[in-house]
Formats: C-alpha cells, structure tokens, sequence
C-alpha cells in the first residue's frame, strides 16, 4: 500500500488530464458525429459517399495507428511540401480521438434518427415544417433519447481509450504510471492502483448516463411533476 500512496499524487493528476482529454473528446466527438451522421441520410450522394468514406476508415484502422498518423503523419506532410507545422501532444491526442469518436457517435445518431417512425416526418410536413425544423424540433429530441445508452457506451470506451494518447509522451494517468513504475519498478502495485482509479472513472461516468436516461424518460418526467 505504501508504494500505492506515494504514487497517488502523480496518477490522480494523469487521471485529471484523463478526464480533460475525455471531456474535450466527447464534445467535440458528439458535434461532429451529429453533423456526419445527419449527412449520412442526405439525399445528395456525394455527401453520403464522402461521410460514408470518413466512418468507414476511422472505425476500420486502430485507433494507436491514427494517433501516429496525427501525430507523426501530418508534420511529416507538410514538412515535404516546405511548411514547418508540427502538433504538440494535447492538441493532437485530443484530435484523434475526437475524430475517431466521430466516427462512432455518426452512426449512433444516424441509427437513433432512422428509429423514429417516419409518420413523424410526414405529420410535421402536414404542419408546414420543412425538414431542418422536423429534424431539430421533432425527431432528434426523440432520437436522442434512444441513443443514451449507446453513447454512453461509446463514451465510456473513449475515457478507456485515452490511456493510448501515452505512447506520444502526453502525461496522462496510465502514462503517468508508466513513469512511476520506471522509478520504483513495482509494476505490480502501480498497474493495479491505475486500473482501480480507470475503474472509479467508469463507474462515475457510467451512473452519469443512467442518471440521464432516468432523467429523460417521459415515465420518469410524469413522475416527478406529478
């Protein structure tokens, strides 16, 4: 336990980083993966080939290679074309794993928006709303609700997958365990106090959801008005 103690300090401030990195990616994850997976059903091909292509290769490839792609890829690029641009380790870190939860949330959401009957759609058209209104006020408030349960899956992979942005040096929590271990090498305790504190996080994140599904469920709604 002494060795778990001492270590606490420097995996609480990687479990801190951990959870910024995770709330970054969901945010902008859950934005983009909206916008793709509405584009996903447009009527215009070139689009639905384009977002298809886009969530396709990024729920196809892993998300360490992407990383390394970012990470190592792009300032490759531009370096061969004479343009000095680099990405330092938040930035790109936070940017693949936002663009690979993208990917993800695209097809929750074009999956929850599909769910709703199409009765909706032709029952706002009668009403006079075009079909932006119909999707903003109509069916995505309903769909929404029917996708917390996979987003929060996703979301809760994503808070696991963060512990991969270590092997760019960005001092999350499992790469501020690694970093412990180099200095006391006990690896056994140090990777256990690491799972515990990945396991805290889930567990928060996770009742966080069901909390939210709770909260939006029109059973639950009549109840506490009532």
């Amino acid at each position: 336990m002494e060795y778990i103690l001492d270590a606490l300090p420097a995996l609480l401030r990687g479990a801190l980083t951990t959870i910024q990195l995770t709330a970054l990616a969901i945010l902008f994850g859950f934005i983009g993966g909206t916008l793709l997976g509405t584009a996903r059903l447009s009527k215009f091909w070139p689009i639905r080939l384009a977002t298809r292509a886009y969530i396709e290769f990024f729920r196809g490839t892993p998300l360490l290679v992407q990383i390394f792609w970012i990470y190592f890829g792009f300032p490759a690029l531009f370096k061969s074309l004479g343009l000095g641009f680099t990405f330092d380790r938040w930035s790109a870190g936070v940017l693949a794993l936002s663009l690979n939860s993208a990917a993800y949330v695209a097809e929750i959401v074009r999956g929850g928006i599909q769910s709703i009957d199409r009765g909706q759609w032709e029952a706002a058209s009668s009403m006079g709303l075009n079909s932006i209104q119909t999707l903003r006020y109509i069916v995505l408030p309903q769909a929404l609700r029917r996708m917390i349960p996979p987003l929060g899956n996703e979301f809760t992979t994503l808070l696991k997958d963060t512990s991969l942005v270590a092997v760019i040096g960005l001092e999350e929590l499992f790469r501020r365990g690694q970093l412990t271990v180099a200095t006391n090498f006990r690896a056994f305790e140090i990777y256990t106090a690491i799972g515990l504190v990945y396991l805290a996080l889930n567990l928060m994140f996770s009742q966080g959801f069901t909390w939210l599904e709770r909260w939006t469920d029109p059973t639950e709604k009549a109840k506490r008005n009532a």
